[in-house]
């Protein structure tokens, strides 16, 4: 991070001198007086008008001057800081502080000492410029998670928690009673206390437990749908071209049914004159944008798409004193990265265009976890991780924290990661060549420091980090070697019962726990492209009846003919056979009189024969 790599020297130097400042006083004063007021030991939540009495809550656990000894201690039994660990004590002060844990001092492999008179935490004013915790598997990076959004809560600030592996669902439950975490919270002046936090459940579209997050396509629009299907310019052009004509039309894009019937009407035969005007959209370019589309359902994005559509609004909630904590529960659906990463794009974006302006404030208004951030980058495309590198450097002006909690600082692009201002590294391993290259990297993007971080970085015990964040003047604080405080809540995953009895106590689950299949673009689109057909059916039906009507006054005039056609042949028929009766009459008639007239004449003559 350039912010670690080259530090502000002068804002070094105050802090040196302000190290230097405190041990003179240790020096010529008691002990006593280097111990804040006990007034100061409720800073973190002071600046919190909207909840009043949250101080009885924080006091134990939120001391505002890191130097102060642990509420055990007291001041005759604790020395001041001296050394680098005035330094560091020095470094970490701040008016109001998220708590992480306790100084180590020691040799790293050796026995470490933790030292509760130096408190290391983050500036909650500098929360909002964002940060990365990462760690080798089983290192603890998720439990410092769980403890930093206890920390939060506290403090009055709204947490949102991406659930990759369920294993944070614990915080709806108070810790059981450990005399190990006790003793080990003792040590580094953390007064452990079992604690119960406010917690909302959530899941992407129902799939899994908690309260279905949903949108609209029109919501997401077409910049973002754009990058996350992955498409070139002219692709995005003729997307934004389709939405525009959804929107003039009226056709409400809710789902992924709806944008992929508009793309079909617009390049059938009765839609696509509809955009010839406006330069229209070849099938090809249509093409690609729905086989990307097929891609992004088959991730599960369709459940995503649709009515309720969720407000991110929601998320910035608060019960009593306590900040809520929004657990979004993605075991379901940690091997569909590209559904994840959709959500987180969406999320972010929509909070950005939400959210007022508000600049620097005391303490955030909203702060962000993403674990196995590794997810979110994987075969990201480089418009995505250009869109994510642009929200993270503008969400801090609304208040918004963003934390990427995973393996390696190298899961993360080095984009992504030049925005990020406060870092937690756990231990990391270097079992191939490609770790210790790693492992140097990382080592070197810390500020300078007494450490042999490439050592310590590899020695680090479980619950054990390195750390180094913004001061509240904006510089990197000194390197610190930090036991990390034990979460106050359940450590392990609360039962599906716990789950199921808080999300169906959500008032969320009654706004958003049912969808909604509104009448949108599809179903307009198929009553209209059902009219049409039922129209050229009508006009069909008419044609083929007039061609009836024709055909039908052919065959009348032909019989009519044929009828003709026999009537003046019986008539020539009639005639001949009455002419051939006259015939047949006349030759009897002659046949007869000769007869007659041979027999007047034989009789009369008396001649009988020839």
């Amino acid at each position: 991070m350039p912010d670690a790599s080259t530090p502000d020297l002068a804002a070094l130097r105050e802090a040196a001198a302000a190290a230097q400042k405190a041990l003179e006083e240790a020096e010529r004063a008691a002990v006593p007086t280097t111990a804040p007021a006990p007034a100061s030991e409720v800073e973190p939540v002071r600046d919190t008008p909207e909840t009043p009495g949250a101080t009885a809550v924080v006091a134990p656990d939120a001391p505002s001057a890191p130097a102060a000894p642990a509420p055990e201690a007291t001041s005759d039994d604790a020395p001041a800081p001296q050394g680098y660990a005035a330094k560091v004590a020095a470094g970490y002060a701040a008016e109001a502080t998220l708590p992480l844990g306790a100084l180590l001092e020691g040799e790293p492999g050796g026995e470490a000492t933790p030292n509760p008179q130096v408190q290391v935490g983050f500036a909650l004013s500098m929360l909002n410029r964002h940060g990365l915790v990462a760690g080798a598997t089983g290192t603890g990076k998720t439990k410092t998670l769980q403890g930093m959004a206890e920390g939060l809560s506290l403090a009055g600030v709204p947490v949102f928690l991406a659930d990759v592996k369920g294993d944070l669902s614990g915080l709806a439950l108070p810790g059981p009673d450990n005399p190990k975490v006790a003793e080990r919270a003792a040590s580094i002046g953390q007064d452990w206390t079992p604690t119960q936090y406010p917690v909302e459940f959530y899941s992407l579209g129902g799939i899994g437990k908690g309260v279905p997050i949903r949108t609209t396509i029109t919501d997401f629009g077409p910049l973002l749908l754009s990058k996350v299907l992955g498409l070139n310019e002219t692709q995005e052009s003729s997307l934004t071209l389709i939405f525009h004509w959804a929107d003039k039309k009226g056709l409400a894009l809710l789902d992924l049914k709806d944008l992929q019937s508009v793309i079909a009407y617009l390049t059938s035969d009765e839609g696509k004159g509809e955009l010839k005007g406006i330069g229209g959209v070849s099938a090809a370019t249509a093409g690609v944008i729905l086989r990307e589309i097929v891609g992004l359902e088959g991730q599960g994005a369709d459940v995503f798409f649709g009515e309720p559509a969720f407000s991110t609004s929601d998320l910035i909630a608060a019960k009593g004193d306590l900040g809520v904590l929004s657990v979004l529960e993605l075991p379901a659906v940690q091997d569909r990265p590209q559904l994840f990463s959709t959500f987180l794009m969406w999320l972010l974006a929509d909070l950005f265009q939400e959210l007022p302006e508000v600049g620097d404030v005391d303490k955030p208004k909203l702060v962000f976890f993403f674990d196995e951030a590794h997810l979110l980058f994987a075969d990201a495309s480089k418009d995505f991780l250009q869109q994510v590198v642009q929200t993270v450097r503008l969400i801090r002006s609304k208040g918004v924290g963003v934390f990427f909690v995973t393996q390696s600082p190298k899961d993360v692009p080095s984009d992504v990661l030049a925005q990020l201002g406060n870092r937690v590294q756990h231990a990391l391993r270097a079992f191939t060549p490609d770790d210790a290259t790693a492992l140097r990297a990382a080592a070197r993007t810390f500020p300078k420091s007494p450490y042999d971080l490439e050592r310590l970085l590899q020695e680090l015990g479980t619950g054990e980090a390195v750390v180094t964040v913004l001061t509240e003047k904006g510089a990197p604080s000194p390197v610190a070697w930090t036991r990390v405080r034990a979460p106050q809540a359940s450590m392990e995953p609360a039962g599906d019962a716990v789950i199921d009895q808080i999300v169906a106590a959500s008032p969320g689950q009654a706004r958003y726990g049912t969808a909604v299949d509104a009448e949108s673009a599809f179903e307009l689109l198929q009553a209209k492209t059902q009219e049409q057909a039922a129209g050229q059916a009508a006009a069909d039906g008419s044609a083929t009846a007039a061609e009836d009507e024709r055909e039908l006054a052919r065959e009348r005039a032909r019989l009519e003919r044929e009828s003709a056609t026999r009537e003046k042949a019986e008539a020539r028929h009639k005639e001949q056979a009455a002419r051939d009766r006259n015939r047949v009459v006349g030759s009897l008639a002659r046949t007869a009189g000769t007869v007659i007239v041979r027999e007047l004449t034989r009789s009369l003559f008396g001649t009988r024969r020839r």
